[in-house]
């Protein structure tokens, strides 16, 4: 299995096994279930901030992420945030067993973010971005179908974390790396 596929396969190990035995999966497990020990190595000595994307036939079912890494690794990391899209994303029901074999899922690992001083610096097709305001943050991934300016790109995430029009925000970039 090729690595792109491991950090994918990963996160449906994790969301199969809360279905199927109720038990949270960890990367201990997942590690006796591969022969890699170099995307194992990698994996363990990396912490970033990872998004887990769920689909069925193309539609959202789930989306949860973290902007920087909060797990010991990325492994755990990617763990967490697809239980979490799965099973807690306010906006689904959680996802059944009967959608297990329809999912198709996407995985991104941040990259380290960094302020931006003016909105020639955005592209949304390269980079996502996080706005801030007070306690307010809201994020928006990169290369998202219809987002096509950094306008767009900066005026939803403003949304997201209720940012209200006029309200001085802090802008911050950041590259992923995707895994589809």
């Amino acid at each position: 299995m090729k690595s792109s596929s491991l950090y994918k396969h990963l996160a449906l190990r994790a969301i199969e096994e809360k279905i199927k035995t109720g038990q949270v999966f960890t990367f201990e497990q997942y590690k006796m279930e591969i022969d890699d020990p170099e995307w194992i190595r990698e994996v363990e000595q990396t912490q970033a901030g990872a998004f887990v994307s769920l689909y069925i036939e193309d539609e959202l079912r789930g989306c949860i992420g973290t902007v920087e890494g909060i797990e010991p690794h990325i492994g755990e990391e990617i763990i967490k945030n697809a239980l979490e899209a799965a099973f807690f994303d306010s906006r689904f029901q959680p996802v059944g067993k009967k959608e297990l074999e329809r999912l198709a899922i996407s995985v991104d690992i941040l990259k380290q973010k960094e302020p931006v001083e003016s909105i020639k610096e955005l592209d949304p097709q390269k980079y996502g971005v996080v706005v801030e305001h007070q306690r307010k943050r809201g994020l928006l991934l990169p290369a998202l179908e219809g987002v096509d300016t950094p306008e767009k790109q900066l005026d939803i995430a403003a949304k997201k974390a209720g940012i209200m029009e006029g309200e001085k925000m802090r802008v911050y970039r950041f590259e992923v790396i995707r895994h589809r």
